[in-house]
């Protein structure tokens, strides 16, 4: 089992700038990656970024060169650091870590953290 808590969201302006962070508890050396996933109202979960144990990122094409993703392993935490905001970034934030056991994932997910961009 692996509990992970959310932070850092919140009212910004369009162009502005927000660093979220997720401290994860529990399992966490069976953890194989970690992420960022945004719903906004009516759509579906989508991903933004994410992050390996190795240190390899991933991110989608509508934040690639404004969002920027890492991990700090000494404290369990995720950290996405965004900049250059947009209205259409507006959206409840999840955090989520993947466990991969005998070749089954297994994803875990915070509770979210609303961002609203205001334009």
């Amino acid at each position: 089992q692996v509990q992970l808590v959310e932070s850092g969201g919140g009212l910004v302006q369009a162009g502005g700038s927000l660093r979220l962070s997720c401290a994860a508890s529990g399992s966490i050396f069976s953890i194989n990656a970690m992420g960022w996933y945004r719903q906004a109202p009516g759509k579906q979960r989508d991903l933004v970024a994410t992050i390996t144990r190795g240190g390899s990122t991933n991110y989608a094409d509508s934040v690639k060169g404004r969002f920027t993703i890492s991990r700090d392993n000494v404290n369990n935490t995720v950290y996405l650091q965004m900049g250059s905001l947009k209205p259409e970034d507006t959206a409840v934030y999840y955090c989520n870590a993947r466990l991969v056991v005998s070749l089954v994932n297994y994803d875990y997910w915070g509770r979210g953290t609303q961002v609203t961009v205001s334009s």
